[in-house]
């Protein structure tokens, strides 16, 4: 009995120096953490500027509402308001694209490709604020809204991407010296806040960071990209609401009935996808024709021209293809017949010369339209029910993105988010899987290679050669 108790005696006293131990050392590390006051200054600098992060993207997309208003107020003013888009949205892009190439050339497209060029370590720094700068961010912001307020098929989500790398990246000038915070961390963190702001998805924004931004490096403060993310998402909350971006849509799974025609919407998805990206960097990389020599050579008549020929596909689907899309979008996944014929067709070749004018301009909001498009269409042709379409039509949505973009975990956990649709990740994991897998049959990465395509200026001015007036003899 007395050696039991013994024992008993010597654990407690173990316990109980191993406690105080955990708790001497627990206090040493509060110590620590606290000691240096710069790290905790710098803290609240970027938890500021993050702030500003999600004001901005919100900001982006209020005035891009507005613009997207303005236009269908404006096109509906008169008996004749129709027609007045073929003079409204030709004159509008025009300044936009002047305005961009003259001010803010590195505003131009959709933002993305800017800030992977803007993550390469070997890039100089001038180049960087070339492509990534809070001036810039500051630009896009009015230029894309600009852009709605002309009636082009162009969205805001990968624009908010550039807006929230500047603006995070332009923290660095208010951190102390002894900072370890990078520009390429900020700059990751900022994207990723923007992408999740813009579409209330946290978790799009993250998964967004990790696939498309940390290829070339990690990333050391995993912290920051998610606190940046928190308060931008909570900016975002606190105007527009926590609700998803299309409602609270309730998606099923699919049943075994609806194999084949998802089967048919994974491949139709990533083939559109794969040849809308092919297109896209084709345009963008100039080709040996006509119009891609009337676009370097004339630049504004270009885009006039391709501004005239939106406005043409704005006033046959009476304007469902003007904006980003969403108001078509909502329609088919609410099962209101509201989608003009040939939506999919229209909106792909509206979505195409808008981006082909020069104008800043995303392209994840316009792919999610085409995709629903694409497995509205099918569900028809299938004969289906309306609760029967409603799964058709994210498979759409998910394989359009991911095959566009070839970004299929982004893709689906964006679309997953967007429609509530969490009883059918499966589905739409396997339809983003095949989608981009069909894309990659048919084009390359697009952002990479847009990236490559930027006419990114020099790091420094060349130096002034001058020949002596009288060159000595020989």
């Amino acid at each position: 009995m007395a050696g039991l108790i013994a024992r008993w005696r010597d654990l407690i006293a173990t316990g109980w120096a191993t406690l105080r131990g955990a708790e001497s050392e627990a206090w040493r590390n509060l110590q620590s953490e606290l000691a240096p006051g710069h790290q905790w200054r710098d803290r609240v600098v970027v938890l500021a500027f993050a702030a500003v992060t999600g004001l901005l993207v919100v900001g982006l997309a209020y005035l891009s509402d507005v613009g997207v208003h303005a236009f269908a107020q404006l096109s509906r003013a008169t008996p004749l308001g129709t027609w007045i888009a073929f003079v409204w949205t030709p004159a509008v892009t025009v300044a936009l694209v002047w305005w961009t190439r003259r001010f803010v050339p590195g505003a131009m497209g959709s933002g993305i490709p800017q800030v992977l060029r803007a993550l390469d370590t070997e890039m100089p720094e001038q180049q960087r604020r070339w492509a990534v700068s809070l001036r810039v961010s500051l630009h896009k912001v009015g230029l894309v809204a600009g852009g709605m307020l002309a009636g082009l098929s162009i969205g805001r989500e990968g624009p908010a991407v550039q807006v929230g790398a500047g603006v995070m990246l332009s923290t660095r000038r208010w951190l102390s010296s002894r900072s370890t915070i990078d520009g390429h961390d900020l700059m990751v963190a900022g994207a990723a806040a923007g992408l999740a702001a813009a579409f209330n998805t946290p978790l799009g924004g993250i998964v967004f960071a990790l696939e498309q931004l940390s290829r070339r490096r990690g990333i050391n403060h995993s912290s920051l990209v998610i606190a940046a993310i928190v308060l931008a998402g909570l900016v975002s909350i606190s105007v527009f609401g926590n609700i998803s971006y299309f409602g609270q849509l309730r998606v099923q799974d699919l049943s075994s009935s609806l194999l084949v025609p998802g089967l048919v919407v994974a491949l139709a998805t990533g083939l559109a996808g794969g040849l809308f990206s092919r297109l896209i960097v084709a345009s963008a990389q100039g080709l040996p024709d006509r119009f891609s020599g009337w676009r370097r050579q004339y630049p504004l008549r270009f885009a006039a021209g391709c501004g005239l020929a939106v406005a043409a596909i704005a006033v046959v689907t009476d304007g469902a293809t003007a904006g980003a899309g969403y108001a078509p979008t909502r329609a088919m996944l609410e099962a209101r017949a509201d989608v003009p014929p040939l939506f999919t067709l229209l909106k792909f070749c509206a979505t195409w010369l808008s981006t082909w004018s020069g104008v800043p301009a995303g392209l994840f909001a316009p792919s999610l339209a085409i995709g629903a498009s694409i497995g509205h269409d099918i569900a028809q042709l299938s004969s289906l029910s309306p609760e029967a379409t409603l799964p058709l039509i994210a498979l759409g949505m998910v394989g359009f993105l991911a095959a566009a973009t070839q970004e299929p975990i982004t893709a689906f956990i964006i679309v997953m988010e967007m429609v509530a649709g969490h009883s059918m990740v499966l589905s739409l994991m396997a339809c983003a899987m095949v989608a981009s897998g069909v894309s990659r049959l048919v084009a390359r990465p697009l952002y990479g290679q847009l990236a490559l395509l930027l006419p990114v200026p020099p790091a420094t001015p060349p130096a002034p050669t001058s020949t002596p007036p009288n060159p000595p003899a020989a």
